[in-house]
């Protein structure tokens, strides 16, 4: 039902307030990857998402332990798209393989340290943010500090935003991502 329902836009069919927003992620990538095709039916989300990536970029976790609660979320969210995504950009940067399968698959991560932050992550999904004392000092005696904590809730807040927009709009893998499925 939802392929019937939202619209994968162009930048000339998009909502005027998208337009810019698309045409900067086009340039980024080269090309206007689905998800945001979809996601640009709705402006405000689109750039609310965006808006809030680049803040969660900002934040005191290092680029791998971002990718590390991103993929975190996605798989416990289903999100076929952001985990192709994802696995792509850890593919790229060079990431030890058996990291990437294991996030993929939710089991331990080999790195104790990033193990600690994949069960942090998984402990904000699944209290909604009431974490119990013990994974929290499970995650600050891993070398985490009190901001890299809340800057996990940023970055489950900011993939749930993508991980529940996607699956909303069953957001299908754009072709580029297919060795990433």
């Amino acid at each position: 039902m939802s392929q019937r329902v939202f619209t994968a836009h162009t930048p000339d069919t998009a909502p005027a307030a998208a337009r810019p927003t698309i045409e900067g992620v086009r340039r980024k990538f080269g090309y206007l990857p689905t998800p945001v095709a979809l996601m640009a039916e709705s402006p405000h989300l689109l750039k609310g998402f965006l808006t809030v990536n680049g803040i969660f970029e900002q934040s005191s976790l290092d680029p791998l332990e971002r990718e590390v609660v991103v993929l975190t979320v996605a798989t416990r969210n289903e999100c076929h798209v952001c985990v192709a995504m994802h696995t792509a950009t850890l593919t790229g940067q060079g990431v030890d393989p058996a990291l990437v399968a294991a996030l993929r698959t939710g089991a331990p991560l080999p790195e104790a340290r990033l193990e600690a932050l994949r069960s942090f992550t998984l402990a904000v999904l699944d209290h909604r943010g009431a974490v119990p004392d013990a994974d929290l000092r499970a995650f600050l005696d891993a070398g985490y500090e009190p901001r890299q904590a809340l800057d996990v809730v940023l970055g489950v807040g900011t993939y749930t935003i993508s991980t529940f927009a996607n699956r909303l709009t069953d957001a299908p893998l754009d072709p580029r991502l297919a060795a990433a499925a």
